[in-house]
């Protein structure tokens, strides 16, 4: 099975694979922000909790 991106690049037959397109980096972007955002929610939690028994 090929990648979104590299199947993008190659001449598609069928038309719905036509419409697809290539993958756009802002999705990528807006996937790494929310990542980091996840981070540092977690992070935050996990230092509350262990931060709280140890007081």
């Amino acid at each position: 099975m090929q990648t979104p991106t590299a199947a993008a690049l190659t001449p598609s037959r069928h038309p719905f694979r036509r419409s697809l397109g290539i993958v756009q980096a802002v999705d990528a972007e807006r996937r790494e922000e929310h990542d980091l955002k996840l981070f540092v929610l977690s992070f935050t939690a996990f230092f509350i909790c262990i931060y709280s028994f140890i007081s």
